[in-house]
């Protein structure tokens, strides 16, 4: 659907639905209120009712708060798709034209790539009608490019991995650089052996593809800080050799979700101008199996220099992010280091299928993010580090295991894990934010419809563009 933004006295367009956000107080005094009545409609959230005979649909809201605008105006757009009209129109100001802006392209995402005959919306249009265009064009825009960076990365977690292995999101990411101006380096087989990023290559080695390490750079002119974001790029998990079971595969394309999530903050930063710069860091491996793949009891000598005992190849995103982590950390000098990886089944165990992990050292750091992830809308939570988890990753025969010896704490193990990799100077700029059950859901919820739901993207853009 298209978007527009235009004045109120301007607008003239036929075939059109007036879309009306109404409370339950406010019902009690609504010009219509007895045909709404007859009809069922009490205003609960996320409740609608059309009268089509005066082309109007009403929306419930619990309130005006910015969560309930989102939800409300993802249930319209799902609404419009059954409709007759072209266009529908409703009122905004600045204080919700965000979240309606969020709620309908979000909530009206499709994937239709792989549909042989995807069903075409009559709706083309949504009229955002105001007093003063110039007042609110400025939010507009920034709405629009967020959600628009937000479905972007929704579409690579949704391709599937035959078409989107790690040379093609390498494509992509050259793709991306030359749309947006970025700076871009690509790393394949050889270029990463000399950079002995033995872990990530070990965990590539059984798949047809090359593994490759991708780094896009924005720089404009004056940055005040310096971000560096790592994604794990997993285009397909099969668990390697300690194979996942049958119904775990399903969904492994979602395994690229970090990476994605990456791609879509930079593009996100570089188009809305801000003055800061970000490099964006991507492991793009796949994980099969094969007589080339890697064991449970190999030992791999990371980029770091640490060594590595492998007691399970289904944890391999830890593996490949301690070689990224540590070739972004040599690369840039951060004021901020983030990753983002779908690291963790136990992150779910921990805190439901909804929900951002984030963990790190820094007190004020996670609080800064919470602040920004609960004004974006994203849930998050943080998973407290201790010593005594960090115990459990101790080998026997290496420097440190790549799984845990007890089968407790499996996120905030896998964290730790990173943490190993996090030069002492970084310590307290960096966060992990584990988004493996935030990343994709088969179940829509919020504003987020079945697939990839493009965690990270809206909240750690907020807080990018209030970073001073």
């Amino acid at each position: 659907m298209n978007i527009q933004l235009i004045n109120k006295k301007a607008f003239d367009a036929k075939n059109n639905i007036t879309l009306k956000l109404i409370t339950p107080e406010r019902l009690k005094k609504a010009k219509f209120k007895k045909t709404l009545k007859k009809a069922g409609f009490s205003a609960e959230q996320d409740t609608l009712c059309a009268m089509h005979g005066k082309s109007l649909l009403f929306a419930g809201i619990e309130d005006h708060d910015a969560e309930n605008l989102k939800t409300a105006a993802a249930s319209v757009a799902k609404a419009l798709k059954k409709y007759d009209y072209k266009s529908l129109s409703v009122d905004v100001n600045k204080e919700n034209i965000a979240s309606l802006i969020e709620g309908f392209i979000l909530g009206g995402y499709e994937f239709n790539n792989y549909k042989s005959k995807a069903k075409k919306q009559k709706i083309k249009n949504i009229y955002l009608t105001c007093e003063n265009v110039e007042e609110l064009t400025a939010l507009f825009e920034e709405a629009v490019i967020i959600s628009e960076a937000t479905c972007f990365t929704r579409d690579i977690v949704n391709t599937a991995p035959d078409d989107m292995y790690p040379e093609v999101m390498a494509k992509l990411a050259k793709k991306l650089a030359n749309e947006n101006n970025l700076e871009c380096n690509i790393l394949g087989k050889k270029e990463l052996k000399r950079e002995k990023c033995n872990a990530m290559l070990a965990v590539g080695r059984a798949s047809r593809h090359d593994s490759k390490l991708i780094h896009l750079a924005y720089k404009p002119k004056n940055a005040k800080k310096i971000i560096s974001l790592v994604g794990k790029g997993l285009t397909y998990d099969s668990g390697g050799l300690s194979l996942k079971p049958a119904t775990s595969m399903v969904t492994m394309k979602m395994d690229k979700a970090g990476a994605c999530a990456v791609l879509g903050i930079i593009k996100a930063v570089s188009e809305l101008k801000l003055d800061i710069e970000v490099h964006a860091f991507v492991g793009a491996v796949e994980n099969m199996i094969g007589g080339d793949a890697y064991k449970p009891d190999d030992v791999l000598v990371s980029r770091k220099g640490d060594t590595i005992e492998v007691r399970n190849t289904d944890a391999e995103g830890r593996l490949v992010l301690a070689d990224v982590l540590d070739y972004a950390q040599d690369k840039t000098k951060p004021d901020y280091l983030f990753d983002f990886a779908t690291l963790t089944g136990a992150c779910m165990v921990a805190l439901g299928q909804y929900t951002t992990g984030v963990m790190g050292h820094s007190s004020k750091l996670k609080h800064d993010l919470g602040k920004a992830s609960k004004k974006a809308g994203e849930l998050t939570a943080t998973l407290p580090f201790n010593k005594h988890l960090k115990k459990q990753l101790k080998s026997e025969i290496a420097d440190i295991c790549n799984i845990s010896n007890k089968p407790y704490g499996g996120a905030i193990t896998a964290g730790l894990f990173l943490d190993n990799f996090i030069k002492e100077e970084n310590k307290n700029k960096w966060l992990h934010f584990d988004i493996a059950g935030s990343a994709y859901t088969e179940s829509p919820w919020d504003v987020n419809v079945h697939g990839g739901t493009g965690a990270g993207v809206r909240f750690m853009t907020q807080f990018l563009k209030n970073i001073k």
